[in-house]
């Protein structure tokens, strides 16, 4: 049922909004005891800004496919539920190594920190296709007006975002630096309107 589906939605954008709200807080204002060198200081918390705008694409994007998706579900079960809160609670996890790596980027600490936000991605990726291929196996909850062309497009355009991630977290093994503009290049092909030419892409 619709008001079913716009429960479980309506509790998902709550999960993101509070998510995507918490990177911005760990951006801290310097201290006023850098007054005369405030400028300086803005600058020298730039892996600060990095952070915050790879994972707010990176959250953002999946909040675009997540209320897509409930356009095309038309009912929900239990399991589905538990696949979301799942998903939620991965989501809501991906402040905290945000932070990590803004702080440890430039330090001895890069690679334990990259690995870090990579294995966060890369398990949220994974949930994320599961949760759609639950949804969508079988049309087991995808409403009967949908075309099957839409269900596949989405397939494969979510199909590669688990490599991509895990292969950017392997990465951050040998070069954190590396690691951290794959991620944020993931989040802008993400990002970037073009599902369709993705899904050209897939099916050559």
């Amino acid at each position: 049922m619709r008001s079913e589906t716009a429960r479980a939605e309506a509790f998902s954008d709550g999960v993101f909004a509070i998510a995507i709200t918490l990177l911005i807080i760990e951006v801290h204002v310097p201290a006023r005891e850098h007054a005369e060198t405030l400028g300086h200081e803005l600058l020298r918390i730039w892996p600060s800004y990095l952070g915050y705008l790879t994972s707010f694409l990176t959250i953002g994007v999946m909040w675009i496919n997540h209320h897509y998706v409930f356009e095309l579900i038309a009912r929900i079960d239990r399991t589905m539920l538990l696949l979301n809160t799942l998903l939620l609670m991965l989501i809501a996890f991906v402040p905290f190594p945000t932070a990590v790596l803004a702080q440890f980027v430039e330090t001895g600490g890069a690679r334990a920190a990259a690995v870090l936000y990579g294995a966060t991605l890369t398990l949220t990726a994974m949930t994320y296709f599961a949760w759609w291929r639950y949804a969508s196996a079988g049309r087991r909850l995808i409403g009967e007006q949908v075309p099957d062309e839409a269900v596949d497009d989405i397939t494969r355009a979510y199909t590669p975002g688990t490599l991509l991630y895990g292969g950017a977290a392997l990465v951050a093994f040998l070069q954190p630096w590396v690691s951290a503009a794959l991620y944020l290049g993931i989040a802008v092909f993400y990002a970037l309107p073009l599902a369709h030419w993705r899904a050209r892409l897939a099916r050559s």
